[in-house]
């Protein structure tokens, strides 16, 4: 087993691609077949797989997003850190903290367009701290 721990500042809300700093960490853990797991460890930002070749698709998702949960929703009562606090929370977890993929030929084994990105849902940069675990033979 090999784990890694990532370290990413983000801008801000909005998508930002990791696949290369996982794809790196597989590299390192020298497993050809098995399962990689991806966790960040906050309750404000997420992870998902989508498209990498199209970035207007981030902007679709993260406009569906502000649609879907508002920030300042006045059926929020958290907070505590501003209007985006609870919006921060809830659209974590309608998304994932945690990912789970396979490991062939050595490799990641994604679709030709899918990119492993973290999701961050405040309205300001944070630095985020990601696990990348890697089992296999």
């Amino acid at each position: 087993m090999y784990q890694r721990i990532l370290r990413m500042r983000t801008q801000g809300r909005g998508l930002k691609e990791i696949t290369a700093a996982v794809m790196d960490a597989v590299d390192a853990a020298n497993v050809q077949a098995g399962l990689c797991h991806i966790f960040v460890h906050h309750t404000s930002a997420s992870l998902t797989i989508s498209e990498n070749a199209d970035p207007s698709v981030c902007r679709d998702l993260e406009r569906f997003m502000n649609r879907l949960v508002p920030d300042g929703d006045p059926l929020f009562e958290h907070d505590a850190e501003g209007p985006d606090d609870m919006a921060a929370h809830v659209r974590s977890v309608l998304t994932r903290s945690d990912l789970t993929v396979p490991v062939a030929a050595g490799r990641l084994a994604l679709g030709t367009w899918q990119g492993i990105w973290l999701w961050e849902h405040r309205t300001r940069g944070h630095d985020r701290q990601i696990t990348v675990t890697v089992q296999g033979a």
